[in-house]
């Protein structure tokens, strides 16, 4: 890890940024403490998942798409029936 003051990398931003995109992280330094890092940015290499993934894990039940009870319906809409 390569450490550098503001000044440094304000002459040499160019060269510094290469040597992040070659893998190098920098950490800035502002009298003395440390202030930012620069480090190169992860590559993205989310897949596609495979069809089938679950396949035999569960099954849908017959009655999956029915219509639901009016009792459930009311709740879910806040319509209680507390007769």
């Amino acid at each position: 890890m390569l450490t550098v003051t503001i000044d440094e990398i304000q002459k040499n931003l160019t060269s510094y940024l290469h040597q992040v995109a070659a893998g190098e992280s920098i950490i800035i330094m502002q009298e003395g403490k440390p202030i930012a890092e620069i480090k190169p940015v992860s590559p993205n290499t989310q897949h596609m998942r495979p069809y089938g993934l679950c396949a035999g894990e569960f099954i849908v039940p017959d009655d999956f798409d029915f219509t639901l009870p009016d009792e459930i319906l009311n709740s879910f809409e806040g319509k209680l029936n507390y007769c």
